[in-house]
């Protein structure tokens, strides 16, 4: 191992140290702190702008066909899609999704409106993509039918979610429905897989 010599010093004096001492003290450094003693290494950006844009998204689809099936179709025969397989048919839908508790109106805008203040909350520690698509998907539908019920008849609270595809032998359901299922089916893949919101994966 080379040695270095300390210059000024006495002839059969000398005083050495090796070449790994002082890449030690190198790396030591002026903070005074080794390397090991480094943070985590960052997990890069949030992901607050996808969350946003799948949400907005979501959102606007439900929107824009809700709007279109309520002055085109609102009583009016249903249109054949797929024969009698599928169908659009306007109904307005007083409970949760696919027409479930038709007399808890007022619980389910309850609901939706705590589950965008979670996923609101979420998304301070979000920094996992399909995450991001997940919660979007969900705070979309979230806020496309809870728009429903706060602007639509029969009242403030109490309004009735307009619903508009009828697949054959199965309940009236709407986009907004479509991505909060979406979304729930994702969480639970992403949670089977171990990924957390945060980006971290774990092994149970």
């Amino acid at each position: 191992m080379t040695e270095v010599e300390r210059a000024g010093e006495q002839p059969g004096e000398a005083q050495t140290e090796t070449v790994d001492t002082a890449a030690g003290r190198a790396a030591t450094g002026a903070g005074g702190g080794s390397v090991s003693d480094a943070g985590p290494a960052p997990r890069g950006r949030r992901r607050t702008v996808e969350l946003a844009i799948v949400a907005a998204v979501a959102y606007a689809l439900d929107l824009i066909t809700k709007i279109i099936v309520v002055e085109k179709l609102e009583g009016h025969d249903p249109i054949e899609v797929i024969g009698t397989w599928l169908r659009f048919q306007a109904v307005r839908n007083p409970g949760a999704a696919f027409g479930i508790g038709e007399a808890l109106t007022i619980v389910f805008t309850v609901i939706a409106a705590a589950v965008i203040v979670v996923i609101a909350r979420i998304a301070r520690k979000l920094y996992s993509t399909p995450w991001a698509i997940a919660l979007g998907l969900l705070l979309g539908g979230a806020l496309g039918n809870l728009t429903d019920r706060v602007f639509r008849s029969p009242g403030v609270f109490q309004g009735h979610v307009v619903d508009f595809i009828a697949p054959a032998h199965f309940a009236v359901f709407n986009l907004a429905d479509s991505a909060i299922v979406c979304g729930g089916v994702l969480i639970v893949l992403l949670s089977f897989r171990g990924l957390d919101p945060d980006g971290t994966v774990h092994r149970d």
